[in-house]
């Protein structure tokens, strides 16, 4: 990945998309927390407990029909209208996975947007004052509406939801487009 700054040593025969750019998902995680985490007990801040949690709610944001199955295999009553992916997932150990985590965590804790701690076997993702600010003004710039819009359903529904049991419905409901296939291999839909 790249970070949007470095783009003008691209040379201008590569393409180069969105889907490469660190802030580009940076930012998409900093909105995850914001508006899918819980209020931090500890802070004023929100948090995601468990990297298992934080993958699969950025699952259901990035793959709208997976959602909207999923809600209505639960009977819940609501849908997404996007059906868009936004940036593919792959298959992992637990389910739906982006391996640019790696890189887009240590990222936004580097800059001091979010605090990374864990708590015995499980890390807990929480924004900083910085972190709380900066997702404020993403909330508020009408190039992230659609996203905001997303996540505010997701985290309606799924924001009490422990990891493990998000991974568990997906495995369960989600045989052939996630739990059968190889672990690296793309989820498409």
């Amino acid at each position: 990945m790249k970070s949007i700054k470095n783009i003008g040593n691209t040379p201008a025969g590569i393409n180069l998309t969105s889907d490469e750019i660190i802030e580009f998902h940076a930012a998409r995680i900093l909105l995850l927390i914001s508006i899918c985490g819980n209020k931090n007990k500890d802070s004023k801040g929100h948090a995601i407990e468990g990297l298992t949690k934080l993958a699969k709610l950025d699952f259901f944001v990035r793959y709208p029909s997976f959602f909207n199955r999923i809600a209505t295999y639960l009977d819940k009553n609501v849908q997404i209208n996007s059906q868009d992916i936004e940036s593919k997932m792959i298959r992992f150990h637990y389910g739906p996975w982006d391996k640019r985590y790696y890189q887009v965590l240590p990222y936004l804790e580097s800059r001091g947007l979010v605090n990374i701690e864990k708590h015995n076997k499980q890390y807990i993702f929480s924004l900083t004052a910085l972190g709380e600010n900066l997702s404020m003004q993403l909330k508020n710039c009408k190039k992230y509406f659609d996203l905001v819009d997303k996540m505010t359903i997701v985290g309606k529904t799924f924001r009490n939801k422990s990891g493990s049991k998000l991974k568990d419905m997906i495995y369960e409901v989600f045989q052939n487009e996630v739990a059968n296939k190889n672990l690296d291999d793309i989820i498409n839909y």
